[in-house]
């Protein structure tokens, strides 16, 4: 799926690549969609065990390095490096527009992520500016993972988490903005 895309991927294919026979995988799975539910599954684990490790490595009264360590768990390089986990995540989002049962998933999925960051966000910001800036870095990181699959080799190596980092920097140590004054009459 992720090398095709979800309508181009066959079961045969996908069981190939898994190293498995197409029997097997249809006696575990009922269909195609099934299979692609249970990936959004073992992605999303994988990003939550990779952002508790990163968390468990930076004490809890530091916590600008804690939303780092959140998002360079989310946004791995190096040893971590997953391209394929990255397009097949890319491919789930395209699926969650047009199919209700993979939205369902992938909207609890970004939800629960994304409450994760806005509350490592909250302790610095306050509530009411950790919602935005929580969702504004989220935005970020799927932006930088369309990219990555949709177009290889136009994001440099490395790039995704210095920037997203220093946006975060740019978010986290500004004034908070006061609303503008109603004109004079």
């Amino acid at each position: 799926m992720s090398e095709r895309g979800y309508e181009r991927a066959s079961v045969a294919e996908i069981a190939k690549a898994a190293g498995l026979s197409p029997g097997l995988v249809h006696y575990h799975f009922h269909d195609k969609q099934e299979i692609l539910l249970t990936l959004v599954e073992q992605l999303a684990q994988g990003v939550r065990e990779r952002v508790a490790a990163g968390l468990a490595r930076v004490e809890k009264d530091h916590p600008r390095a804690r939303v780092d360590a959140f998002l360079d768990a989310y946004l791995a390089t190096g040893e971590d490096a997953n391209p394929t986990a990255v397009a097949s995540w890319v491919t789930i989002s395209a699926e969650a527009i047009r199919q209700p049962e993979v939205r369902a998933i992938y909207e609890r999925v970004v939800r629960t992520d994304l409450q994760h960051l806005e509350d490592l966000v909250d302790v610095l910001t306050g509530r009411q500016r950790a919602k935005a800036i929580a969702a504004g870095l989220f935005a970020a990181i799927q932006g930088y993972f369309v990219l990555a699959a949709s177009v290889p080799g136009v994001v440099p190596p490395g790039s995704a988490a210095s920037t997203v980092r220093r946006m975060a920097s740019g978010l986290l140590d500004a004034e908070p903005s006061l609303p503008p004054h109603p004109p004079h009459r």
